[in-house]
């Protein structure tokens, strides 16, 4: 029912099955529980009211409540992208949001049908001081304070500083990186940022990534974090079904980062889980690989059973590892995890700038002691 009330254009046979719902005995309060928790509750909310037949009046006063919520929130977030948007652009800076609110809008057609909770915004490395001071203008913080050195030494070897405001916690984040270093996808941010379209959010336009690009993007997040949440398979079955994109550039884009064993999976999941029509060009990915389909029923499996993952832990580690197709990249994460120093290594030990270089052996005795305690 979780994954049947996910969409936001239903087949007659979905919303035949979500009519029925009542009359096979639905468990309302865990679907309510695990649609929160799926990041889907708003879709679910839409579909429900729509289609389903003789819901309980707490279960349709809850689901109104959260649809309303959700529609505050996103309204007032659309409005600070906005507002930061225009900040940025008035210092020259190219930044370009994604997720959030351009999702909510290009994707699902309507800011109100997908939940989010910060702003995205992707960066040039070398724009991100002059950023940082236009988000200081408006009022943002980072969450975290770092030294001029401990910054700069992220800037090279992190991806993504949070920023917290007068409304709440981590509500921005400024990334130069689509993942953390160690992963060993070399996405570059100024081939984004060069390739980035525009789009409309409430009526403003603003900056956009390519569809193909938005595509691999979305890809690799719902992989960094293997798949644990519906609203990430959603997003890339709703991009599959709204967005026209040629799918011959996004097979090379995927081949020469490595990553069609991620797309593979996230296409099989799409597919299983959403019933999604997957263009003919990127089925060939699911074929050509038997370890596609291996690995999307064990996170399918995983998924059903709400079950997540310590994402510091071997078994992460080695999941990731079998998502690289190429001998080549698995020998590059293997060395970029065991010798990038991380937050938890640099908070370890303080270490003066000249010294910097000693944190690939922190890094090392703390993996080392983290293993043999297990």
């Amino acid at each position: 029912m979780l994954c049947a009330g996910a969409g936001v254009r239903l087949s007659p046979e979905t919303i035949a099955y979500i009519a029925g719902a009542t009359e096979r005995g639905v468990d309302w309060h865990e679907l309510l529980r695990l649609a929160e928790q799926h990041g889907v509750l708003p879709l679910l909310a839409r579909n429900l009211a729509a289609h389903a037949r003789g819901l309980p009046t707490e279960i349709e006063q809850q689901l109104r409540s959260a649809y309303e919520g959700n529609v505050r929130r996103n309204l007032w977030l659309a409005s600070e992208l906005g507002r930061i948007a225009d900040s940025l652009s008035g210092k020259h800076l190219q930044a370009v949001p994604y997720k959030g609110p351009v999702l909510a809008e290009t994707i699902y057609g309507d800011l109100a049908l997908r939940t989010f909770s910060d702003l995205d915004f992707l960066i040039s490395p070398a724009d991100f001081e002059r950023a940082k001071q236009a988000l200081a203008d408006l009022g943002y913080r980072p969450a975290e304070e770092l030294s001029p050195a401990v910054e700069r030494f992220w800037l090279r070897k992190g991806y993504e500083r949070s920023f917290d405001g007068a409304a709440g916690k981590n509500l921005v984040e400024l990334q130069w990186g689509v993942l953390p270093y160690f992963y060993a996808v070399d996405l570059g941010i100024d081939d984004l940022l060069a390739r980035c379209g525009q789009t409309c959010v409430g009526r403003r336009e603003v900056p956009c990534l390519s569809p193909e690009d938005s595509l691999l993007v979305l890809c690799l997040h719902a992989a960094k974090h293997l798949w644990t949440r519906l609203i990430w398979l959603s997003d890339i079955a709703e991009t599959l079904r709204a967005q026209t994109m040629e799918y011959p550039l996004v097979l090379s884009r995927a081949q020469s980062l490595g990553i069609l064993r991620i797309m593979g999976v996230s296409f099989w999941l799409a597919k299983q889980l959403f019933r999604s029509d997957i263009p003919k060009p990127l089925q060939q990915i699911v074929a050509s690989d038997p370890e596609v389909p291996a690995l999307a029923q064990e996170f399918a499996a995983r998924l059903a059973r709400s079950a997540t993952y310590d994402f510091d832990s071997t078994e992460y580690f080695r999941l990731i590892l079998r998502l690289r197709e190429r001998r080549g990249d698995r020998w590059r994460y293997l060395w970029r995890l065991v010798w990038t120093p991380g937050a938890g290594d640099l908070a370890a030990v303080q270490l003066p700038e000249a010294f910097f270089p000693l944190y690939r052996g922190v890094r090392l005795a703390r993996l080392v002691r983290k293993l043999c305690r297990m």
